[in-house]
């Protein structure tokens, strides 16, 4: 599987019942193999131009796994493409080695707060 994070502007008239949406992108997913690792909604935000004539849009965040092949990705976007919900999206792969770099600063931070819990253990 490889990771990948999309960023979806959804119509700004749907912002009181987005579950309809959010769940056709769920399918889109599933239909390619692939399935949801996180998801943020980030609220409606300004557009700093207007996109199909609208100046907000609620902008959502996946983080997904798609199997490794020719066309997986493509298949996501085109089908993304084609339903009006959706006013843009973006779909790109996550760096591996980004991902190597942040699991070790995570596992530093935490031999660094647990060496801070046992210190102030001793002095205790």
């Amino acid at each position: 599987m490889r990771q990948y994070e999309l960023t979806v502007l959804i119509h700004p008239d749907l912002e009181m019942n987005l579950q309809p949406a959010l769940d056709k992108i769920g399918k889109i997913v599933e239909t390619a193999g692939g399935k949801i690792t996180k998801e943020v909604n980030e609220g409606k935000k300004r557009l700093a131009s207007k996109v199909k004539k609208q100046e907000f849009a609620v902008y959502y965040y996946f983080e997904l796994d798609l199997p490794k092949g020719k066309g997986v990705a493509k298949k996501v976007t085109d089908a993304l493409d084609i339903q009006d919900e959706y006013l843009r999206h973006l779909l790109v792969t996550v760096d591996e080695n980004r991902l190597k770099m942040e699991a070790k600063r995570k596992e530093r931070k935490s031999e660094d707060d647990s060496e801070a819990e046992e210190e102030t253990e001793a002095e205790a």
